[in-house]
């Protein structure tokens, strides 16, 4: 058994991670991947040469330049850790797909298009995390039309909330409830801090986990950027600052349904 180390200056999200995972699954040699997103590295643990696995790689664009092979003795004691893993992702997407509906519901009641776009990046992550526990034991078109799936309805989410906020801008409409707003999105933060907890704790550099922690991080950031345009609805009684973060997370969540729409059209 061998482990081969890239670079690879081109993956910067979990997205690629997902790319490279479905490029490199029909590889019979390769027995485990492990990715630091943050490093831009990956170790692939394989048999063999690597000749097919860099080739693979080189083919993806993502800059993907080769470091070291090594021979290893401990394989088998990945598995246990990976079970973990496992489990510690199935929470953080039952965390996120609660708060989804919470923040979806909450946001309707409210009439803030911030907690509505809010629930729905939520949702988004749950859609990431979703696609890697389901996608496990599946073929490479069951994984494509997973991705495609998923992305094609997040950026439908994403683009009905847009038109929906810019309708708002355009036209007279309430001012949103700023105590569901601050109230609610607070929770979300604390779910969010549970998470990274969870997930920090681990201590992992696997990709699922790393990208857990930078998703869960910018969630964080998103949280609070609810609550201070809930403050200022509150001081202003304007409903400006709402409409301004719900159109820039519908972006957000745009942006990251067309990366999982392109993981989906990826070659193998």
């Amino acid at each position: 058994m061998f482990v081969t180390e890239y670079k690879i200056p081109g993956m910067d999200c979990p997205s690629e991670e997902n790319i490279i995972r479905l490029s490199l699954q029909e590889n019979e040699q390769i027995k485990s991947l492990s990715f630091d997103i943050g490093a831009r590295k990956l170790l692939v643990y394989h048999t063999g040469e690597d000749t097919s696995i860099t080739n693979k790689l080189e083919q993806l664009n993502f800059g993907a330049i080769k470091v070291e092979k090594l021979e290893v003795k401990d394989f088998n004691l990945l598995h246990g850790e990976e079970a973990n893993q496992q489990k510690l992702l199935i929470q953080v997407l039952v965390i996120n797909a609660s708060f989804f509906v919470i923040e979806g519901l909450a946001g309707l009641w409210s009439k803030s298009m911030g907690l509505v776009a809010d629930g729905l990046d939520m949702l988004a992550d749950a859609f990431v995390y979703g696609l890697s526990l389901w996608a496990i034991g599946k073929t490479i078109q069951a994984k494509k039309n997973i991705a495609l799936a998923s992305g094609y309805a997040q950026l439908l989410l994403a683009v009905m909330g847009f038109i929906e906020t810019a309708r708002r801008f355009l036209t007279p409409t309430v001012v949103p409830d700023y105590t569901w707003m601050i109230s609610i999105s607070f929770l979300a933060l604390l779910g969010n801090a549970a998470c990274l907890y969870l997930l920090q704790k681990s201590k992992s550099k696997e990709a699922h986990m790393q990208a857990s922690m930078i998703f869960t991080s910018n969630d964080i950031w998103v949280n609070g950027g609810v609550i201070l345009a809930g403050i200022i609805v509150l001081l202003t009684n304007q409903r400006w600052a709402d409409l301004v973060i719900g159109a820039i997370v519908f972006i957000i969540v745009a942006k990251g349904a067309l990366t999982i729409i392109k993981l989906g059209k990826a070659k193998a």
